[in-house]
């Protein structure tokens, strides 16, 4: 019940946020989304993460192209992501290992973390639709479907990322809705350092 109040609180904020750039809405191109990915390198923003399982986090990311991203999620809770140095650290305070690691290159947020982003590359985007309020631009690794997929939803006027969905290789979908993305921005280096982050988060 306590989840389901959560989401019901949620429906305006994300009708809210596509809303929020006008009505001079239209779809975006594959160059214009490329293009928005690499007009900067750096971004800073609250999110809010809805699980496979219907439970809900918040948080706040730091992004910094190309390979390094960290959410950082809110209390009560003490979990954190990590891509940085080519791989994903897991930090989870009910784990026994910490952190769990994976290849960056075999997950689908690598898309938008490459140094030049290009929706246009064959096989990478598997849809690209138009719901008259959003663009939404499913896209894998051309190489390596069997990585999963990530299903990004823009805005238009300007354009702007509102949410993704991170599907896994094991078909488990996970939701991030951004509110307002501050980029170009500046971000320390050691935000991402991996070593610091395991220490820190033993303390």
């Amino acid at each position: 019940m306590k989840t389901f109040r959560y989401l019901l609180l949620m429906v305006p904020l994300m009708l809210a946020a596509f809303s929020s750039a006008g009505h001079a809405q239209q779809q975006l191109s594959l160059a214009q989304i490329s293009q928005y990915f690499n007009s900067f390198s750096t971004a800073q923003g609250e999110f809010t993460q809805i699980n496979a399982d219907g439970t809900i986090s918040t948080g706040t990311m730091f992004m910094k192209r190309p390979g390094r991203v960290r959410f950082e999620y809110n209390p009560p809770e003490r979990s954190m992501v990590l891509a940085t140095g080519g791989s994903v650290a897991i930090f989870d305070p009910q784990s026994s290992q910490n952190p769990e690691r994976y290849p960056l290159s075999e997950t689908p947020l690598n898309i938008i973390l490459e140094r030049n982003v290009d929706f246009s590359r064959a096989n990478m985007v598997t849809n690209h639709t138009y719901d008259g309020q959003a663009t939404t631009v499913t896209a894998q690794d051309p190489a390596h479907p069997e990585y999963g997929n990530i299903q990004l939803k823009f805005t238009s006027d300007p354009v702007e990322l509102r949410q993704w969905i991170i599907t896994d290789d094991t078909g488990t979908p996970t939701t991030v809705v951004l509110g307002d993305l501050a980029k170009q921005v500046q971000i320390s280096d050691s935000n991402f350092n991996m070593q610091s982050a395991i220490r820190d988060f033993g303390n």
